[in-house]
């Protein structure tokens, strides 16, 4: 069945049968055929506005993730501090520097002395600060180097210029020199 300008043409010889026959079968395979139709504006809209909801979405998760991360390694750092904390007693104080500021601590001799050698570290516990073994700082400054507020045998702790620190030597410091 054709269509009523086509028969037209046809009587009037302008077009020829085969051409006719080619034309039908083109249409056919469009009206049937599994090819998409080209999107419209409206869904080119739709799908870049998902394309960027996605991406938000995506950039989102990243920074809740990376705030996720950086919670439990403040959790983790606690926890260490808890479990490997040493005992403080003593009347001496032990003046060290934090941020600017002169901090104490209450030590006996023997941790005075330790502190001094580097055997423990001072490490910053909620609002105060805690004494930990060197073993216990290095798996504190891994999970945050800013939780360590004293390390004399720590990696800083050498001033690297070795002439200066021979040129020091010369000097004796007093035995009850405490700073």
């Amino acid at each position: 069945m054709r269509n009523p300008l086509q028969d037209q043409l046809l009587k009037a010889g302008l077009v020829k049968k085969s051409k006719v026959a080619q034309v039908v079968r083109e249409q056919t395979r469009q009206r049937h055929a599994k090819t998409p139709k080209a999107p419209t504006d409206e869904q080119l809209d739709a799908q870049r506005l998902l394309a960027e909801r996605a991406e938000r979405d995506r950039a989102l998760a990243a920074e809740r993730n990376a705030q996720a991360r950086i919670n439990e390694e403040r959790a983790q750092v606690r926890q260490i501090v808890e479990a490997h904390k040493v005992k403080r007693e003593g009347e001496i104080a032990y003046g060290f520097d934090d941020g600017g500021k002169i901090r104490n601590v209450l030590v006996n001799e023997l941790l005075r002395a330790q502190l001094a050698k580097g055997v423990l570290v001072i490490a910053r516990h909620g609002d105060g600060y805690e004494l930990v073994p060197r073993a216990a700082a290095e798996k504190i400054r891994s999970r945050d180097a800013t939780a360590i507020v004293l390390d004399h045998g720590g990696p800083e702790a050498s001033s690297g210029n070795a002439e200066d620190d021979e040129y020091y030597r010369q000097f004796q410091v007093p035995d009850d020199l405490i700073w």
